[in-house]
């Protein structure tokens, strides 16, 4: 397949299978005589496998790690993927713990207005922002 029609079956931009190829997660099977990527169904499973994993929120890099242990299976073992996964748990766990702390204190703050008519420079929402008092 050239790229327009890899793009269209895989549902991905052009654009964004040629930044995945920049940054070496994906490479087109072969280039044909004019030069142009020819992709195959491996490389479609391949960009499949990124789009999962990105959709669990996994960053390029670690998922370019991960590629490199599913293009090789036979030479790595389940605990090096776990550590991948594990290290994307604790990382999302930190970034749930953040959100609920900013929507408590957005919370907080949406309470303490009192929502009238008044000029905004009595705003308890501004004010507060205004000191840093959030």
């Amino acid at each position: 397949m050239k790229i327009g029609e890899f793009a269209q079956t895989s549902q991905v931009s052009a654009d964004t299978i040629r930044y995945y190829e920049k940054i070496d997660l994906l490479k087109p099977s072969q280039r044909s005589a004019s030069g142009y990527r020819l992709y195959s169904s491996q490389d479609l499973e391949t960009l499949r496998f990124i789009r999962s994993a990105q959709s669990l929120g996994m960053s390029l890099e670690t998922i370019k790690q991960l590629l490199a242990i599913q293009l090789n299976k036979q030479a790595a073992h389940c605990e090096d993927v776990k550590r991948f996964v594990g290290k994307q748990l604790k990382d999302l766990d930190a970034r749930i713990d953040e959100l609920v702390t900013m929507r408590t204190a957005m919370g907080k703050l949406h309470e303490a207005c009192c929502g009238g008519d008044e000029v905004a420079s009595c705003c308890s929402i501004l004010q507060a922002l205004e000191s840093g008092d959030v």
